[in-house]
């Protein structure tokens, strides 16, 4: 019975703590407030990033003008210029802003907020709630990078000022019971019982955005900020002692973001997106932050957060219609960052910061499903866009997060554009002489030539980022070794444009696709996110890309049908598209990331050499996994357990209120229990609604007594 006091003696949270969080209006005014964090010289950065952009765009758009200037534009040429000007704008701001990050980097410009990693690790004064919200995850890897944080900050000898939750918005019961045992394992490995803290909502309103929102108005009044984690994430004491004391050193900091590193990748696909995030994401982040300045944005993880700033300013509407573009807003972190700033608070990104790392998809397959949920949300950000009081660099954020999931189908159909021009050209008779009273004919005057150098300038500007990333690498020498040298990780860059290159025709298609399905009503769901190897049988991957690789087909046909030079400019696109079956398969492939790996290519400093916080986190996963009873089913588990199911009974009373839905759904489940059906009998549903009802449970005892 130790066991069973004990696990009561030790509540699963703490005492409420309750935080005001108003839902904020879309037509509130901005708070005008001076931001001392703001780097001198923003507006002058910005002028030459977008101003950079734009004056490369117009040069460009009459480029392509000249280029297709053939006695007058046609309606079909008119609609290539449109698309090729706002496609190319894209590529162009991409591009100045990378080669302004390329700058800040040599000039060692990635700090900011007092944050100096080589000083020694600073005191802290203040409170600070680490949360993890976790949706059907696995409990292993969930609680080993917990522990793994745990442990470094103890460590650092900074622990009394952190306490760590896990936010569950589980629904297998399953998994919810496994996360249950997890926790008290947890605890008293760690003996972090006043520290460490699980809670599960019933129900999940409003996803992740309402699971951080539940615990801020419940416990945000004891902290005086918040990190946010992922389910894979995993960030070292350095890095969250660091931030929490940048944060309060600067009052006017409402959100510092941090440069999530990708690691632990095995297939090929999730070993490219490692190695590409290592060594051209640190040139993106460092531009991006020389110019965004205190109007920065948040990713949605491995950020630190001012609670009272979050609590103020970010309380989310519900927006006007049904879904998928009404309804609880899906890709939050943009417009929490936006309404922060609009209510007077600075938004940080500190890219040189390391220490935090976060896993990728596995394959091709396990990014479109994640895509199109942030394809959705993205989508509804038109609806923000109008709002009042949002700061120009807001809107801009929310316009490109539009923009990141448009752009595909934009490509599309500049693609399909540019087909039906050469179709009319080739099979349309061309008339040289006007109804109109002329003395000449009108010749077609297309110059191949300059068409070339426009196709070779787009290009450029377009993997510029990647080359300048490469050469940003050279110039230190830790990161180059861990890269695989100097030439080593040249080749590995071709290999992942050459790749990619291949890949993002299909790519394309499937973000074409999503955008699409949203704009006819389709709602994207909530799913859970693998973060597995990758596996998926061929068969699934056959009839998942049958589509593309028959379009990839026909494109070739018809191009070939013009004129076979057309066919070789779109060998990349047809060629992806071909391949589209092979190269998801292949790229989701361990075997083909480890050879790639054994011979030293797509290396990462962090693959090589790995932190002590990132080894830990993988060890005890490990551990962790080995010791869960396979096949245990949630209610075998509960009640094979006597301490756990008091545990459980106790997490019970500190339970939010069920809906009416949920109600119903109990009420079925008890009826069938009262029928003696047995608990086979329950839906995953169901059992999940017999195990979180406390009558549910005394029913669920009964039978086990009984011996059934």
């Amino acid at each position: 019975m130790d066991g069973v006091v004990d696990a009561l003696a030790h509540p699963a949270l703490p005492q409420e703590a309750k935080l005001p969080m108003p839902t904020q209006s879309l037509n509130a005014p901005a708070r005008k407030r001076r931001l001392p964090s703001a780097p001198r010289s923003t507006a002058l950065r910005r002028i030459v990033v977008i101003g950079g952009a734009v004056a490369m765009t117009g040069v460009a758009g009459y480029e392509m003008y000249r280029v297709l200037d053939v006695g007058g534009l046609t309606p079909l040429e008119i609609a290539l210029l449109v698309l090729f000007v706002a496609l190319f704008a894209w590529i162009a701001l991409a591009f100045t802003s990378a080669l302004c990050g390329f700058a800040a980097m040599l000039a060692g410009a990635g700090w900011r907020l007092g944050i100096d990693p080589a000083a020694p690790l600073p005191e802290l004064a203040g409170r600070t709630a680490l949360l993890m919200p976790c949706y059907n995850e696995s409990p292993a890897r969930v609680f080993a990078g917990l522990q793994a944080i745990e442990e470094s900050l103890a460590a650092s000898g900074r622990i009394a000022h952190f306490d760590l939750f896990l936010l569950s918005d589980t629904t297998n019961p399953d998994v919810w019971i496994a996360e249950e045992a997890a926790f008290r394992a947890l605890r008293e490995r760690t003996g972090g019982h006043r520290r460490i803290f699980y809670r599960r909502r019933t129900e999940n309103t409003e996803r992740k955005a309402g699971n951080i929102a539940d615990w801020v108005r419940r416990w945000g009044g004891g902290y005086d900020q918040f990190l946010i984690l992922d389910a894979d994430s995993v960030m070292t004491a350095d890095a969250i002692v660091r931030l929490a004391a940048a944060m309060e050193a600067h009052d006017d900091v409402g959100l510092i973001q941090t440069l999530p590193v990708v690691v632990n990748a095995s297939t090929l696909f999730a070993r490219m997106q490692q190695f590409a995030g290592r060594v051209y994401g640190p040139v993106i982040a460092h531009g991006i932050a020389w110019w965004h300045g205190a109007e920065g944005n948040y990713w949605g993880h491995n950020a630190i957060i001012r609670t009272r700033a979050f609590a103020e300013c970010a309380g989310l509407p519900t927006l006007k219609g049904r879904k998928p573009f009404g309804g609880h807003i899906l890709s939050h972190d943009f417009v929490e960052a936006a309404l922060m700033r609009r209510g007077g608070w600075a938004i940080h990104m500190i890219p040189g910061l390391e220490g935090s790392y976060e896993e990728g998809p596995p394959s091709l397959t396990d990014l479109a499903i994640r895509d199109r949920r942030w394809c959705q949300g993205n989508l509804q950000h038109a609806a923000v866009l109008p709002a009042r009081g949002l700061h120009p660099i807001s809107r801009l954020h929310l316009l490109m997060g539009i923009g990141s999931y448009v752009t595909a189908p934009l490509w599309l159909w500049y693609l399909l554009v540019g087909i039906l021009i050469a179709l009319q050209a080739r099979f349309v008779r061309p008339e040289y002489f006007s109804a109109d009273p002329s003395l000449f004919p009108r010749w077609p005057r297309m110059n191949p030539v300059l068409a070339m150098w426009v196709f070779v300038g787009t290009m450029a500007v377009l993997l510029a980022p990647k080359l300048l990333g490469w050469l940003a690498l050279l110039f230190d020498a830790r990161t180059r070794r861990g890269c695989g040298g100097a030439a080593r990780s040249l080749l590995g860059m071709l290999i992942e444009t050459v790749i990619g290159g291949l890949i993002a025709p299909v790519a394309m298609m499937i973000q074409a696709a999503g955008v699409t399905s949203i704009l006819f009503g389709r709602d994207s769901g909530w799913t859970t996110q693998r973060r597995d190897d990758g596996r998926v049988p061929v068969r699934q991957i056959a009839r998942a890309y049958t589509w593309h690789t028959l379009f990839g087909v026909v494109l070739a046909g018809i191009a070939f049908a013009v004129d076979p030079h057309l066919l070789a400019w779109m060998s990349p696109v047809v060629l992806g598209l071909a391949l589209a079956i092979p190269l998801a398969a292949g790229t989701a492939s361990v075997g083909a990331g480890r050879a790639l790996a054994r011979v030293g290519l797509l290396r990462t400093p962090e693959e090589v050499s790995p932190p002590d916080v990132l080894r830990r986190a993988v060890a005890l996963q490990a551990a962790i996994a080995s010791e869960t009873e396979a096949g245990a089913d949630a209610i075998s588990r509960l009640f094979s357990d006597r301490v756990l199911l008091e545990a459980h009974r106790a997490m019970l009373q500190i339970a939010r209120p069920r809906s009416p839905a949920s109600d119903q759904v109990l009420a079925v489940a008890l009826a069938k229990l009262n029928e003696e059906r047995g608990p086979q009998s329950l839906t995953p549903t169901e059992t999940a609604a017999v195990l979180a009802s406390s009558a549910g449970l005394d029913l669920l005892e009964s039978y086990f007594q009984k011996g059934e």
